[in-house]
């Protein structure tokens, strides 16, 4: 019974230290991790710039293969760590980690495929349950809110945008024709794209005057395609934030955005509420 109680508390002392951030230790494991995410990106990086690789090539191969490791024990640990381990491994930093733990290894078979630990930005994503930056998703969540919203005047609206380019793109190619770059109606369907949202990459460029008329056209309505979606995302922004005062001046209490970062070291659940004891999905103490 000792020896399964002392398993128990050092697993349970290694969870709260790798997955949660709520006290000093875990905070400290979680701003290390994110030091070494940032390292062995920028390791990455500058192994593909050839003058710094050719010079540096075997500190940065080593430094890359130490990170690889750190990792890889890491991974290890989260996976002994938690009593149903499926769940970390299949959930989504679970699958994030492993991907960003396996490029080096692979490398021994596929070369140059160890240019995949850049998914290690991923994992960058952690840092928002350092910072607490849940505090500042009210303002993001009206605005994903209000995009979801405007999804189906936006769709009418670039399926109109794309009709347009189809009609333009067809009219170019009969004015210009084969002779100034206008070689197909999809290619010339292209240029309307690239006209309309003022990319303007200067590949294909109309040669006659009615074309540059055309052309003229195109680029006036490229700057109202821009400004539309803009316009119907603001408009509904603005509703929803009208709406939100008016309930506040009633008296609702808009929904509570919880900081808790405990992770149940049972199920792997999270996104407890802050001052939760038990798991909300199986009940485990959360406090041992």
């Amino acid at each position: 019974m000792s020896t399964n109680n002392t398993n128990s508390n050092w697993k349970d002392k290694l969870h709260e230290i790798i997955y949660e951030a709520d006290t000093p230790a875990g905070k400290l494991f979680d701003i290390v991790l994110l030091i070494f995410i940032v390292a062995s990106i920028a390791l990455v990086m500058l192994e593909s710039v050839h003058t710094i690789d050719k010079n540096y090539h075997k500190f940065l191969y080593y430094g890359e293969w130490v990170v690889t490791i750190l990792f890889s024990i890491e991974y290890i640990a989260r996976v002994i760590t938690v009593r149903k381990p499926w769940k970390y491994i299949f959930s989504f930093y679970g699958i994030i980690d492993f991907l960003s733990t396996i490029p080096m290894y692979i490398s021994f078979v596929f070369a140059g495929s160890h240019a995949l630990v850049t998914l290690r930005a991923l994992r960058l994503l952690r840092v928002f349950r350092i910072l607490k930056i849940a505090r500042y998703l009210g303002a993001s969540n009206q605005l994903k809110d209000s995009i979801i919203a405007s999804r189906v005047k936006i769709a009418v609206f670039l399926f109109a945008v794309v009709i347009s380019s189809v009609i333009f793109g067809t009219i170019m190619y009969l004015v210009e024709g084969e002779e100034n770059g206008f070689t197909n109606i999809p290619k010339s369907v292209y240029w309307c794209i690239v006209t309309l949202t003022t990319v303007g990459f200067g590949d294909i460029a109309p040669q006659t005057a009615l074309g540059q008329f055309i052309t003229s056209i195109i680029m006036i309505l490229g700057y109202g395609i821009i400004a539309v979606p803009t316009g119907i995302v603001s408009a509904e922004y603005v509703r929803s934030t009208n709406k939100a005062d008016k309930e506040k001046e009633q008296g609702k209490q808009p929904e509570e955005i919880q900081l808790n970062t405990q992770s149940c070291s049972n199920c792997h659940a999270m996104d407890h509420k802050d001052k939760a004891k038990y798991c909300h999905s199986c009940g485990h103490n959360l406090h041992l």
